[in-house]
């Protein structure tokens, strides 16, 4: 009885890790699914509900196996190790040589679905003989779910921010592998002669296959993230929240974010310049300045320029880019080490919890986040989120933002627009022709402004020294022509947290012209 009793409990540690493995498969899919595709609610909806159907499938599949369930359970298990570790290894490379990438990835969570979905049946099947019924299928269950909680925690804070995309699948790969191993020498005497040997054999070529493939992922990986970019990738990390890649081309580099182009050396001023000059200028006495992304510190290199200037806090939510901002020697050399400057304050976190929980009112609020592609980054581009600014500002105080492409986002950056402008701003819509990036836009909004914002905005004499801005670029950046596009441009709804329409501007935006 003594040894029956150890069988089971080892039937639901093995359920237990591989409910551990199987969760962050989950979240490891969607996660690639995010990079690729973009529009991250959605591909996580998509990617974790198609692999739970597919789990109802694979359980579906496993009354078909009547005989050797121990052997279908341990070769389930070292095809899961394979495929789950050697998932993104798939996907990097295939996103080298094709568009449709979010096939694979689909079809990938289909089959490790199935092969998850099988697991709990032969479980409970195979430790029939152990326990009754009502204790089987409950402590079975159990320890499953169970596993599922560690997995997530461990993904969130230990998977994705320390080991990546590149070295997590692998982790999981091993746990598939030792939970057979050690299944296979505790049941031994369950498995036929012939079945033992075969499964050893298999199990040798798995840890080979497994081991070589921890060496050859992130070569392979770098090979085709390559690929991808049109320069030479001289930096990449994977963070807890994004991909960062810097490529060279001659003398000058490129910043990107989850494979979208943040800054390029050549042109920056001609992004950053508009971004900051405006908004600092039209204010009379521009003492305290919060800035929310711009962890590569050019826009504070800009503000650094005003005297008046006491106190700059840049909020940015990734840890890994405001130390690159402040450490790499491309960046540390472009920002003009303005991240060490005494003046700046560098908080890590988001920056809607950020407004939430300060006290502290500003002078100047200036917006440099990604693009708003997905709901996340939609909410810091909502009413809401502008209410919270206008809440922590000076009366007369700026804010700007940048605000996507006028032209190939229309709608997005109306949205953007009038999103701000009902919070309270008075707004004024800015542009400018950035060589690398294509046409751009920044929505201007001024707390209690005393008078025509656009006027004063033409008027401007920059005190500072700029590279490209000057008063005839003043009158060119806030000037669109007449109400033109050639395409339809439909009004647009204010973009709220319980109605995020901007990302679905964003995303269904002309970028097949641009």
């Amino acid at each position: 009885m003594f040894v029956f009793k150890n069988k089971s409990t080892l039937l639901k540690a093995a359920i237990f890790a591989t409910g551990f493995s199987g969760v962050v498969a989950e979240y490891i899919l969607s996660t690639l699914a995010t990079y690729f595709l973009g529009d991250s609610n959605l591909q996580w909806v998509m990617t974790i509900s198609l692999m739970l159907f597919s789990m109802g499938l694979g359980a579906r599949f496993s009354k078909i196996f009547e005989k050797n369930l121990l052997k279908v359970f341990l070769l389930l298990e070292f095809t899961l190790s394979v495929l789950v570790s050697f998932a993104p290894l798939l996907v990097y490379t295939a996103s080298a040589y094709t568009q449709a990438i979010g096939i694979l990835i689909y079809t990938l969570a289909i089959f490790v679905g199935l092969l998850i979905g099988m697991e709990i049946p032969l479980v409970i099947r195979i430790n029939d003989d152990y326990e009754k019924l009502r204790f089987n299928i409950s402590n079975i269950l159990e320890n499953d779910y169970y596993g599922s909680l560690l997995g997530g925690i461990f993904f969130a804070l230990i998977g994705l921010p320390i080991f990546g995309l590149i070295y997590t699948p692998f982790i999981l790969g091993f746990v598939n592998f030792s939970v057979s191993i050690v299944v296979l020498i505790f049941l031994w005497d369950l498995l036929q002669s012939q079945e033992r040997k075969s499964i050893t054999t298999i199990g040798a070529l798995i840890l080979v296959l497994l081991t070589v493939g921890i060496f050859i992922t992130d070569p392979v990986i770098r090979y085709g993230e390559q690929q991808k970019y049109a320069d030479k990738v001289v930096y990449s990390e994977q963070t807890k929240y994004q991909r960062i890649v810097i490529t060279q081309w001659k003398n000058d580099y490129w910043l990107y974010l989850n494979g979208n182009q943040q800054l390029c050396t050549r042109d920056e001023v001609m992004y950053h310049e508009p971004l900051v000059h405006p908004a600092m200028s039209l204010h009379p006495n521009p003492v305290n300045v919060l800035v929310l992304g711009g962890g590569d510190g050019c826009a504070v290199r800009e503000i650094l320029k005003y005297p008046k200037v006491d106190k700059i806090t840049l909020v940015d939510l990734d840890p890994a880019m405001t130390k690159l901002g402040k450490s790499h020697p491309i960046l540390t050399e472009l920002n003009e080490n303005s991240l060490h400057h005494e003046k700046v304050v560098i908080h890590n976190a988001d920056g809607f919890t950020f407004l939430q929980e300060n006290d502290d009112y500003y002078d100047i609020v200036i917006i440099d986040l990604p693009d708003p592609r997905s709901v996340e980054l939609g909410r810091l581009y909502s009413f809401e989120f502008y209410k919270q600014c206008y809440r922590h500002m000076r009366p007369g105080g700026v804010i700007v933002t940048q605000a996507g492409s006028p032209y190939f986002a229309t709608r997005a950056f109306s949205c953007i627009v009038e999103t701000m402008k009902s919070s309270g701003f008075e707004t004024v819509p800015m542009h400018n022709q950035v060589i690398t990036l294509g046409e751009w836009g920044w929505s201007l909004g001024v707390k209690q402004a005393n008078g025509d914002v656009k006027k004063k905005l033409r008027q401007l004499e920059f005190d500072v020294p700029t590279r490209w801005i000057n008063n005839e670029a003043m009158a060119l950046i806030t000037s669109f022509g007449k109400d033109y596009y050639p395409w339809e441009k439909d009004t647009v709804l204010v973009n709220r947290i319980h109605e995020p329409v901007l990302y679905k501007y964003y995303l269904k935006g002309n970028w097949d012209l641009y």
